[in-house]
Protein backbone atom coordinates (compact mmCIF):
# COMPACT_ATOMS: atom_id res chain seq x y z
CA UNK A 1 0.00 0.00 0.00
CA UNK A 2 1.13 2.99 -1.22
CA UNK A 3 1.87 5.82 1.66
CA UNK A 4 0.51 8.99 1.59
CA UNK A 5 0.21 12.50 3.24
CA UNK A 6 -1.81 12.68 6.10
CA UNK A 7 -1.11 15.55 8.15
CA UNK A 8 -1.49 19.23 7.85
CA UNK A 9 0.99 22.07 8.98
CA UNK A 10 -0.97 24.17 11.61
CA UNK A 11 2.06 26.28 12.91
CA UNK A 12 5.68 27.08 11.90
CA UNK A 13 7.91 28.84 14.74
CA UNK A 14 11.87 29.86 12.86
CA UNK A 15 14.11 29.77 16.23
CA UNK A 16 16.78 30.36 13.64
CA UNK A 17 17.15 30.50 10.26
CA UNK A 18 18.50 26.41 10.32
CA UNK A 19 16.11 25.34 13.37
CA UNK A 20 11.94 25.13 13.42
CA UNK A 21 9.40 23.96 15.85
CA UNK A 22 6.66 22.24 13.93
CA UNK A 23 3.10 21.77 14.56
CA UNK A 24 1.11 19.19 12.72
CA UNK A 25 -2.40 18.23 12.85
CA UNK A 26 -2.89 14.68 11.72
CA UNK A 27 -6.04 13.61 9.65
CA UNK A 28 -6.81 10.81 12.35
CA UNK A 29 -6.60 10.82 16.02
CA UNK A 30 -2.74 9.25 17.75
CA UNK A 31 -3.34 6.99 20.45
CA UNK A 32 -1.77 8.17 23.54
CA UNK A 33 2.28 7.78 23.42
CA UNK A 34 5.16 7.30 25.85
CA UNK A 35 6.89 10.72 26.34
CA UNK A 36 10.03 10.61 24.82
CA UNK A 37 9.03 8.32 22.14
CA UNK A 38 9.46 8.86 18.68
CA UNK A 39 7.48 8.79 15.08
CA UNK A 40 8.13 8.86 11.31
CA UNK A 41 7.98 12.52 9.45
CA UNK A 42 7.89 11.72 5.49
CA UNK A 43 7.85 13.91 2.19
CA UNK A 44 8.06 13.31 -1.33
CA UNK A 45 11.38 13.78 -3.34
CA UNK A 46 9.48 16.76 -5.89
CA UNK A 47 8.84 18.95 -2.78
CA UNK A 48 10.47 22.30 -2.61
CA UNK A 49 13.69 22.80 -0.46
CA UNK A 50 14.46 25.65 1.46
CA UNK A 51 15.67 29.06 0.35
CA UNK A 52 18.60 28.53 2.19
CA UNK A 53 19.44 25.33 1.44
CA UNK A 54 22.17 23.61 -0.54
CA UNK A 55 22.74 20.74 -3.50
CA UNK A 56 21.96 17.28 -2.02
CA UNK A 57 24.27 15.49 -0.64
CA UNK A 58 22.70 12.32 -2.56
CA UNK A 59 19.67 12.82 -5.66
CA UNK A 60 16.22 11.80 -4.06
CA UNK A 61 13.93 10.34 -6.85
CA UNK A 62 10.83 12.47 -7.18
CA UNK A 63 8.10 9.68 -6.27
CA UNK A 64 10.49 8.43 -2.93
CA UNK A 65 8.37 9.22 0.15
CA UNK A 66 11.96 10.65 2.30
CA UNK A 67 11.32 9.48 5.99
CA UNK A 68 13.20 10.26 9.19
CA UNK A 69 13.01 9.64 12.52
CA UNK A 70 11.71 12.84 14.92
CA UNK A 71 11.51 12.81 18.31
CA UNK A 72 7.70 13.95 19.69
CA UNK A 73 7.95 17.53 21.70
CA UNK A 74 4.28 17.33 22.60
CA UNK A 75 1.90 16.30 25.65
CA UNK A 76 1.72 12.60 25.92
CA UNK A 77 -1.90 12.74 24.82
CA UNK A 78 -1.44 15.00 21.90
CA UNK A 79 -4.39 13.30 19.87
CA UNK A 80 -4.21 14.64 16.57
CA UNK A 81 -1.69 18.11 16.73
CA UNK A 82 2.02 17.31 17.66
CA UNK A 83 4.58 19.13 17.78
CA UNK A 84 8.37 18.32 16.34
CA UNK A 85 11.54 20.18 16.96
CA UNK A 86 14.21 20.08 13.82
CA UNK A 87 17.33 21.45 12.70
CA UNK A 88 17.92 21.83 8.93
CA UNK A 89 20.81 19.74 7.21
CA UNK A 90 21.10 22.17 4.49
CA UNK A 91 22.46 19.39 2.14
CA UNK A 92 19.91 16.69 3.68
CA UNK A 93 16.91 15.35 1.52
CA UNK A 94 14.61 15.73 4.13
CA UNK A 95 14.72 18.91 6.44
CA UNK A 96 15.17 21.41 3.73
CA UNK A 97 11.90 20.19 2.41
CA UNK A 98 10.60 20.09 5.86
CA UNK A 99 11.26 23.62 6.17
CA UNK A 100 10.04 24.71 3.08
CA UNK A 101 6.71 23.95 4.67
CA UNK A 102 4.05 26.88 5.31
CA UNK A 103 1.15 26.44 7.34
CA UNK A 104 -1.79 24.31 5.30
CA UNK A 105 0.65 22.63 3.54
CA UNK A 106 0.88 18.77 3.65
CA UNK A 107 3.18 16.13 4.41
CA UNK A 108 3.47 12.31 6.17
CA UNK A 109 3.03 11.24 9.73
CA UNK A 110 3.61 7.61 11.02
CA UNK A 111 0.43 6.44 12.35
CA UNK A 112 3.06 4.35 15.02
CA UNK A 113 4.46 6.32 18.01
CA UNK A 114 7.28 4.10 19.38
CA UNK A 115 11.14 4.17 21.53
CA UNK A 116 12.49 2.91 24.60
CA UNK A 117 13.67 6.54 25.86
CA UNK A 118 10.86 6.92 27.94
CA UNK A 119 10.88 8.54 31.27
CA UNK A 120 8.30 4.71 32.58
CA UNK A 121 11.83 2.89 31.83
CA UNK A 122 12.67 4.74 35.78
CA UNK A 123 12.16 3.49 39.14
CA UNK A 124 9.67 5.38 41.74
CA UNK A 125 11.09 8.19 43.25
CA UNK A 126 14.80 8.20 41.67
CA UNK A 127 15.60 11.44 40.39
CA UNK A 128 15.74 12.45 37.02
CA UNK A 129 18.42 14.67 35.16
CA UNK A 130 18.11 15.03 31.26
CA UNK A 131 21.13 16.23 29.56
CA UNK A 132 20.64 17.77 25.80
CA UNK A 133 22.64 19.28 23.19
CA UNK A 134 21.27 21.27 20.25
CA UNK A 135 17.91 19.15 19.12
CA UNK A 136 17.76 16.56 21.51
CA UNK A 137 15.92 18.71 24.17
CA UNK A 138 12.29 17.51 22.25
CA UNK A 139 11.80 14.36 24.25
CA UNK A 140 12.05 16.25 27.62
CA UNK A 141 9.60 18.78 26.71
CA UNK A 142 7.52 15.90 26.19
CA UNK A 143 8.84 14.62 29.22
CA UNK A 144 8.29 17.79 31.12
CA UNK A 145 4.59 18.42 29.43
CA UNK A 146 3.18 15.52 30.27
CA UNK A 147 4.97 14.64 33.51
CA UNK A 148 6.20 17.35 35.68
CA UNK A 149 3.15 17.91 37.46
CA UNK A 150 2.41 14.57 38.93
CA UNK A 151 6.56 14.28 40.04
CA UNK A 152 6.20 16.83 42.36
CA UNK A 153 8.01 14.33 45.13
CA UNK A 154 11.31 13.90 42.81
CA UNK A 155 13.82 16.68 41.48
CA UNK A 156 14.37 17.01 38.01
CA UNK A 157 16.97 19.07 36.09
CA UNK A 158 17.79 19.66 32.49
CA UNK A 159 21.34 20.67 31.34
CA UNK A 160 21.14 21.93 27.43
CA UNK A 161 23.97 22.48 25.83
CA UNK A 162 24.50 25.31 22.58
CA UNK A 163 26.70 27.31 20.73
CA UNK A 164 24.69 30.38 21.13
CA UNK A 165 22.17 31.76 23.04
CA UNK A 166 19.29 31.78 20.32
CA UNK A 167 20.07 28.38 19.76
CA UNK A 168 18.38 27.79 23.06
CA UNK A 169 15.10 26.62 21.84
CA UNK A 170 12.42 26.52 24.71
CA UNK A 171 14.10 28.38 26.25
CA UNK A 172 11.13 30.72 27.69
CA UNK A 173 9.25 27.62 28.48
CA UNK A 174 11.96 26.09 30.45
CA UNK A 175 12.52 29.10 32.48
CA UNK A 176 8.99 29.60 33.06
CA UNK A 177 8.69 25.56 34.54
CA UNK A 178 11.55 26.37 36.81
CA UNK A 179 10.21 29.49 38.30
CA UNK A 180 6.54 27.09 38.86
CA UNK A 181 8.21 23.96 40.13
CA UNK A 182 10.77 23.93 42.79
CA UNK A 183 11.59 20.68 41.78
CA UNK A 184 12.92 21.33 38.69
CA UNK A 185 15.97 23.03 37.68
CA UNK A 186 16.90 24.71 34.07
CA UNK A 187 20.87 24.60 33.82
CA UNK A 188 21.28 26.25 29.98
CA UNK A 189 24.78 26.70 28.73
CA UNK A 190 26.81 27.79 26.20
CA UNK A 191 29.91 27.64 24.22
CA UNK A 192 30.18 30.68 22.20
CA UNK A 193 28.04 32.80 24.60
CA UNK A 194 28.33 36.49 23.31
CA UNK A 195 28.32 39.69 25.82
CA UNK A 196 25.22 39.80 27.06
CA UNK A 197 24.67 36.51 28.45
CA UNK A 198 24.95 35.88 31.67
CA UNK A 199 24.47 31.73 32.21
CA UNK A 200 27.29 29.20 32.31
CA UNK A 201 29.61 28.93 29.37
CA UNK A 202 31.00 25.59 30.17
CA UNK A 203 30.80 22.10 28.12
CA UNK A 204 28.48 19.80 29.86
CA UNK A 205 31.25 17.88 31.09
CA UNK A 206 33.30 21.10 32.52
CA UNK A 207 29.90 21.41 34.35
CA UNK A 208 29.49 17.84 36.03
CA UNK A 209 33.19 18.42 36.45
CA UNK A 210 32.85 21.51 38.80
CA UNK A 211 29.72 19.73 40.49
CA UNK A 212 27.32 22.40 39.29
CA UNK A 213 24.51 20.10 39.36
CA UNK A 214 25.06 19.24 42.77
CA UNK A 215 25.21 22.74 44.04
CA UNK A 216 22.39 24.08 42.13
CA UNK A 217 20.06 21.24 42.23
CA UNK A 218 20.96 18.93 45.49
CA UNK A 219 20.67 16.00 42.64
CA UNK A 220 23.30 13.01 43.80
CA UNK A 221 25.41 11.83 40.36
CA UNK A 222 24.56 8.64 42.21
CA UNK A 223 22.88 5.31 39.55
CA UNK A 224 21.18 4.03 42.93
CA UNK A 225 19.61 7.31 43.48
CA UNK A 226 19.34 9.63 40.07
CA UNK A 227 18.80 8.37 36.28
CA UNK A 228 20.49 10.50 33.62
CA UNK A 229 18.87 10.88 30.19
CA UNK A 230 21.16 11.50 27.13
CA UNK A 231 20.22 12.99 24.23
CA UNK A 232 21.95 15.20 21.11
CA UNK A 233 25.21 15.02 19.65
CA UNK A 234 26.73 11.78 19.25
CA UNK A 235 30.15 12.90 20.69
CA UNK A 236 28.45 14.01 23.80
CA UNK A 237 26.44 11.39 24.59
CA UNK A 238 29.47 9.25 24.41
CA UNK A 239 31.38 11.55 26.73
CA UNK A 240 28.85 12.15 29.06
CA UNK A 241 28.51 8.58 29.12
CA UNK A 242 32.25 7.70 29.78
CA UNK A 243 32.08 10.39 32.77
CA UNK A 244 29.33 8.68 34.21
CA UNK A 245 30.65 5.33 33.82
CA UNK A 246 34.17 6.19 34.86
CA UNK A 247 33.18 8.55 38.02
CA UNK A 248 29.70 6.88 39.21
CA UNK A 249 29.50 3.20 37.74
CA UNK A 250 26.42 4.08 35.62
CA UNK A 251 25.63 1.32 32.85
CA UNK A 252 23.20 1.77 29.53
CA UNK A 253 19.43 1.23 30.22
CA UNK A 254 18.23 -1.54 28.01
CA UNK A 255 15.67 -4.21 28.32
CA UNK A 256 17.75 -6.91 29.23
CA UNK A 257 20.45 -5.10 31.30
CA UNK A 258 18.36 -2.21 33.18
CA UNK A 259 20.67 0.73 33.77
CA UNK A 260 20.39 3.77 35.25
CA UNK A 261 22.03 5.84 31.97
CA UNK A 262 19.08 6.09 29.17
CA UNK A 263 20.82 7.46 25.82
CA UNK A 264 18.59 8.19 22.44
CA UNK A 265 20.87 8.12 19.42
CA UNK A 266 20.93 10.02 16.69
Amino acid sequence: MALEYNATVIGKIMITPDIMVLRVNTDTSRAEFESGQYTVLGMFGHEGRSANSEDERTETQPEKLIRRAYSVASHRSAGNQMEFYISQVKTGQLTPRLFNLQEGDRLYVSERIVGMFKLSETPPNMDITMVATGTGIAPYISFLRSHIAENQNIKMAVIHGAAHQWDLGYYSELVFLANTFPNFYYLPTLTDPDKTWQGYDLWIEEMLDQKILEEKTNIEIDPEKTHFFLCGNPNMAKGISAWLGDNHNYTKHSRKAPGALHIEEF
